[in-house]
């Protein structure tokens, strides 16, 4: 299996600290959170990464290099100042991600989570995607899909004055390279609309993401993480 870490982010609200550093390499108890990605990929044999680029992008080259310390193989996907979005920097970076319709796995490059990825499940061939959901944090309280019998459901207008608990999108996702087979020819695209449009096709498996998990968007989220750890060390 191959896969591909999401570190094209500007980082807007992470402001001053991303002003001279990445997201990715900002530090959860002295390790950038992106390193953290690549070791749990390495534990399970993932050595073809990609890792897209835009903003700050040389420091992370810098940093990373080639993998060779790490023990694997980094393609980079250069964008323009993070413009193509999530599904546009997919799409970039598919033709080395594509291995026939095999799955691949992808993981925002700012996240924290202490999920073992030993763990993965094998994608059903009816399956065009498998996301890991966690329970609404505060800053999304309304939460992104509803998740039922392993499947996932969108959360429509209709839906507002139902209890149905809904959950938030982790940032870690199993695809197949046709999941964007429709959007080959767009250049900028947000993952949003990709995946609605399949999981009203019943097409989106999902679980749920059990253990640590942190958005780092911002610098107090960040403080908070470096906090917890900390408390457990």
């Amino acid at each position: 299996m191959r896969a591909m870490i999401l570190a094209a982010g500007r980082g807007e609200r992470m402001r001053p600290l991303t002003d001279s550093c990445p997201k990715p390499l900002l530090k959860v108890a002295g390790i950038p959170l992106i390193e953290y990605h690549i070791n749990k990929l390495v534990k399970i044999g993932v050595t073809d990464i990609v890792i897209n680029l835009a903003w700050l992008g040389e420091s992370i080259i810098e940093y990373l290099q080639r993998g060779e310390r790490f023990g694997v193989n980094i393609h980079y996907s250069w964008e323009s100042e993070g413009a193509l979005e999530t599904a546009g920097g997919i799409i970039k970076a598919l033709p080395h991600l594509t291995h026939n319709d095999d799955p691949f796995l992808v993981v925002n490059g700012d996240i924290y989570i202490d999920y073992d990825f030993s763990c993965l499940p094998s994608l059903a061939k009816k399956s065009s995607a498998h996301l890991w959901l966690v329970e609404n944090p505060s800053h999304n309280l309304t939460g992104d899909f509803y998740l039922r019998n392993g499947k996932l459901q969108n959360i429509t207008v209709l839906d507002v004055e139902t209890d149905q608990k809904s959950y938030t999108f982790s940032g870690l996702g199993l695809y197949r390279p046709s999941l964007f087979k429709e959007y080959l020819n767009e250049e900028v695209m947000p993952l949003a609309p990709v995946l609605k449009t399949a999981i009203n096709d019943q097409k989106i498996s999902g679980e749920l993401l059990i253990g640590l998990w942190t958005d780092v968007g911002t610098p107090k989220r960040l403080k908070e993480l470096n906090e917890s750890i900390e408390g457990k060390n």
